[in-house]
């Protein structure tokens, strides 16, 4: 798997035991949960944001919508808003959609939503579209020392995807052969006695 190194590195100082997840490319937490036939709520959506001009990455399930109004409240903030596609582009070399939750990489705060913690793990993105991580949300926590608090709420529009319709093998279907009869020997004229 092609997940950075300095990435991996950060998890193995961390001592936190994860699977790492190769699935096809995705840019939603939808299509994430919809390939990897998972519930939205073990889908971690990083969203970073910007209050009072510090950046801050929030981690959410991915059937909740963010909360500002709470947000700010925890950050302890009078602005927030979320971060423009340009600055993760400059600021942290990062494609939008592809950031990880990892706040001590990027060098900033992380905080996280409480009813994250009720999945035991999650799946976390990994910095690309095609990679991701399983892990502990406790292991996640202690990892990044992120705030836990509400900051979020659940958005009953968001259904867990159904999955995909099984495509039934193909079968090919063999007329059974009916088994030849054998023809009787043909009897052969008896000889006439003389």
């Amino acid at each position: 798997m092609a997940v950075g190194s300095k990435f991996l590195n950060h998890l193995k100082s961390g001592k936190v035991t994860f699977e790492e997840v190769t699935h096809k490319v995705v840019y939603t937490a939808f299509d994430l949960a919809q390939t990897t036939k998972r519930k939205l709520s073990e889908i971690a959506k990083t969203v970073l944001v910007k209050g009072d001009g510090k950046y801050f990455l929030i981690v959410v399930p991915a059937n909740h919508l963010l909360d500002f109004t709470k947000i700010k409240k925890i950050l302890g903030v009078k602005k927030v808003s979320m971060a423009k596609e340009g600055e993760m582009k400059t600021k942290f070399k990062v494609k939008p959609g592809a950031i990880t939750p990892f706040g001590t990489i990027h060098k900033v705060s992380v905080v996280i939503e409480k009813a994250l913690l009720r999945t035991p793990k999650v799946l976390f993105g990994a910095g690309s579209f095609t990679e991701s991580i399983v892990l502990k949300v406790k292991d996640f926590v202690k990892l990044e020392d992120a705030t836990v608090g509400v900051v979020s709420k659940r958005d009953a529009s968001k259904k867990d995807p159904k999955p995909a319709p099984k495509k039934k093998p193909k079968i090919k279907r063999v007329a059974k052969k009916k088994p030849k009869k054998r023809k009787a020997a043909k009897k052969l004229p008896k000889k006439k006695k003389k």
